[in-house]
């Protein structure tokens, strides 16, 4: 017979919604084996295992510190829209921000599994924990946090050199969400994308009757114009009315540079 350690018993939680007493039972009833213990509880009238529904709805919470130095986002998952918006799940998010941000060696998975298995039974939905993401600002700069509020299931934090105001992390932050860059700097782009988007580029011209040189010195304009849409710093900054210009540009003019960023969306690989 297997140990039934408190491990196997929190899964065995995430895994039903059950409670702690009734899952430690169901495993001494079956020697602690796992699928069996999910089938002593589908003989009991549970459907279903949580952890088998799919957590394709959540949302993304974040943390800034408040010395300006660290910004650290998460990513909570479950069923369905009604418990992404809840206060259970804010709750948990905002905890698991604050924990990630304040402690880098922090396994968050871990250290997030209690809080996750009580949602679960809370909301009796698969809670689960998504992506992740925590930057530091390097010594003279500042970390910085773009939360999308009307839907809060996009999140951007960045790490700045200087001191940008906060208007241009919300504004820099707002840009990264909708513009979807897939880059901070074109060396920063896969060089098999760039190898693609070239080759593609080199026979669209051809196939149009332009000999090999002539084509090339047009896909360098193409490559010119993917980097304009593909990759942050050459894009142009979204919203006119603030600055028109690209974002390097932006930046520039702010006085600040920007060293790294991280997007997550919910349900975006």
């Amino acid at each position: 017979m297997a140990e039934i350690t408190a491990k196997l018993v929190n899964e065995l939680r995430a895994k039903t919604g059950q409670g702690m007493m009734e899952c430690k039972k169901a495993l001494q009833e079956v020697g602690g084996d796992m699928e069996k213990a999910i089938e002593y509880f589908r003989k009991k009238g549970v459907k279903a295992s949580l952890g088998e529904r799919a957590a394709s709805e959540g949302r993304v919470f974040g943390v800034a510190t408040g010395d300006g130095k660290t910004a650290a986002i998460v990513e909570v998952n479950c069923n369905t829209d009604f418990t992404a918006r809840s206060d259970t799940l804010a709750k948990l998010g905002a905890e698991l921000a604050k924990l990630y941000a304040r402690n880098p060696n922090q396994d968050i998975a871990a250290a997030a599994q209690s809080g996750l298995t009580e949602a679960s039974q809370t909301t009796g939905e698969n809670v689960r924990l998504g992506k992740t993401a925590r930057l530091d600002a390097s010594a003279g700069g500042k970390a910085g946090l773009y939360l999308y509020g009307i839907t809060g299931k996009i999140g951007v934090i960045m790490a700045f050199t200087g001191s940008p105001s906060e208007e241009l992390v919300k504004q820099l932050g707002g840009h990264i969400a909708f513009a979807k860059p897939i880059g901070l700097t074109r060396d920063t782009v896969p060089a098999d994308l760039v190898a693609k988007e070239r080759e593609f580029a080199v026979q669209q011209a051809k196939d149009t009757g332009k000999p090999q040189q002539i084509a090339e010195k047009i896909a360098e304009g193409k490559m010119n114009a993917f980097f304009g849409e593909r990759v942050l710093l050459d894009q142009e900054f979204f919203n006119a009315q603030v600055f028109k210009g690209s974002i390097a540009n932006y930046l520039k003019q702010n006085g600040v540079g920007l060293e790294k960023y991280v997007r997550i969306e919910v349900g975006q690989g």
